[in-house]
């Protein structure tokens, strides 16, 4: 039988940018809103520099919600990847992104170029995953 769908805000997490909750889960599935290079502790302070350091920042905030659910990144599944400027920031992202998940394998993933994200970020990561 199926259960309701929950939706989480995850206090240590970075405020959303819109209307929307950080997770939302059914059956085990916990689909993870796309973060945002921002401050977790400061929505106003400046995004990083470059699109290297705002990729951390990214995968940073991820795992503050990973962690707040009560997942890791060896329940990811799959993630979205979105970049501003994708023949430019496409090598520098891979490797910082890379750097979170080995040893171990790697998610399915989709990267695309869009023509903007919020606050003018150059980098947005969305997750899904599953509880074991």
């Amino acid at each position: 039988m199926s259960q309701q769908p929950k939706f989480t805000m995850v206090d240590d997490a970075p405020k959303p940018v819109g209307p929307f909750s950080h997770a939302a889960e059914a059956d085990g599935w916990v689909f993870f809103t796309g973060q945002m290079p921002t401050d977790p502790n400061d929505d106003a302070a400046p995004l990083p520099e470059g699109v290297a350091a705002q990729t951390r920042r990214v995968m940073d905030n991820l795992i503050l919600v990973l962690h707040g659910v009560g997942l890791t990144l060896d329940n990811v599944v799959s993630a979205r990847i979105f970049l501003t400027e994708f023949k430019r920031d496409y090598d520098a992202m891979n490797a910082v992104y890379r750097s979170y998940f080995l040893p171990k394998p790697l998610p399915a993933r989709t990267c695309v170029g869009v023509t903007g994200l919020a606050r003018d970020a150059l980098v947005e990561i969305d997750f899904v995953a599953k509880r074991a």
